[in-house]
């Protein structure tokens, strides 16, 4: 009689978030047993994921509560752990930069100390961002390029890094982090600026908003599709050693861009709508990020196959749905605004 072959294990801290649900959707298509991490008595939204969530298991885990990861670690017995979960808003690290060192830092510590303390053959991705390069010293910007972060969650993104590496030297983990570049989605949360962009593009052309604040339409970002980043965190973890690799599409745009590919879409002109706020600029501006992701490219054989616009026009779409659903449940009327 043939064995039936083990589904392997994958955990995921934050799968509620954009990148979670996306990783737990392909982990799925790869066969893994999947494994998603929410708070204990939080108010978690699970819309991402409840399309396939009958087909996921929740565990309980607080990043601030070390036996908390070690008995998720326990508990599942992944043979991969993708930690996703941060305080993940630039503006809000501003606000409580307290709390956004203790998640998206000290966190980081404490689910590389379950990993060594549960089983060192467990293998970690940690979730690095393009932030911590801030005030960039090279353009663009790849895996030597030294950190500037310019942000306290720019700053928290480089421990998080940084202990990574530590963990990797110190006890032969196989521990990397992906330094993804902006990646969005129709998932992505509205405190976002691509989303907060789609969100209005909706409400404007279906009448319910009238403008839209925006802050430094300067600024470039190098801006990706969520769906396509998640491969190569996957990806990281089948390598034969454990390396850290840039991801990103190696193609800038600003702030008016997206705009004007999001505006355009809707049929509408964005400088008929679009004021700038001063209060909405950030107190250290990071200008210009754009990766270079050619070691990803060689080694991981990975690609983004979804363009800037293509995404952007997505985002959109799915927002004008999304509006238009909520305009049938509250019955409200075209000429209300919000």
């Amino acid at each position: 009689m043939a064995r039936v072959k083990k589904k392997p294990h994958a955990l995921i801290t934050g799968i509620t978030g954009q990148d979670g649900s996306y990783l737990a959707e392909f982990l799925l298509t790869k066969g893994y047993r999947v494994f998603g991490t929410v708070r204990r008595n939080s108010t978690e939204n699970f819309e991402r994921i409840e399309p396939f969530k009958d087909r996921i298991e929740l565990v309980e885990l607080d990043l601030l509560d070390q036996m908390s990861i070690l008995s998720a670690v326990q508990k599942t017995r992944p043979r991969e752990v993708y930690n996703l979960a941060a305080q993940s808003f630039v503006p809000t690290s501003w606000e409580q930069p307290i709390l956004t060192g203790q998640f998206t830092a000290l966190g980081v510590t404490k689910v590389l100390e379950a990993i060594r303390r549960v089983d060192r053959k467990i293998r970690l991705y940690q979730a690095s961002s393009s932030e911590m390069f801030g005030k960039v010293r090279e353009v663009p910007q790849n895996e030597k390029t030294p950190f500037y972060p310019r942000s306290p969650y720019g700053v928290a993104k480089v421990y998080g890094h940084f202990i990574t590496v530590n963990y990797r030297e110190s006890y032969n983990l196989f521990a990397v982090s992906g330094i993804l570049f902006n990646h969005e989605s129709p998932r992505r949360g509205k405190e976002f600026v691509t989303r907060k962009v789609t969100d209005a593009v909706a409400r404007i052309r279906l009448g319910l908003k009238t403008h839209l604040s925006m802050g430094n339409l300067d600024a470039r970002r190098d801006w990706g599709y969520a769906g396509d980043y998640v491969r190569a965190m996957w990806l990281m973890l089948q390598q034969p050693r454990p390396q850290d690799y840039v991801i990103a599409t190696g193609v800038d745009h600003s702030v008016r861009d997206l705009l004007t590919v999001a505006f355009s879409h809707a049929g509408l002109d964005w400088r008929r709508y679009v004021r700038q706020d001063p209060k909405l600029i950030r107190p250290a501006e990071v200008d210009h990020l754009l990766g270079d992701a050619r070691k990803a490219r060689r080694e991981l054989k990975w690609r983004p196959e979804v363009s800037f616009e293509q995404m952007i026009r997505l985002m959109v779409d799915a927002d004008l749905q999304r509006v238009q659903q909520e305009i049938r449940r509250k019955a409200w009327t075209p000429t209300s605004k919000s």
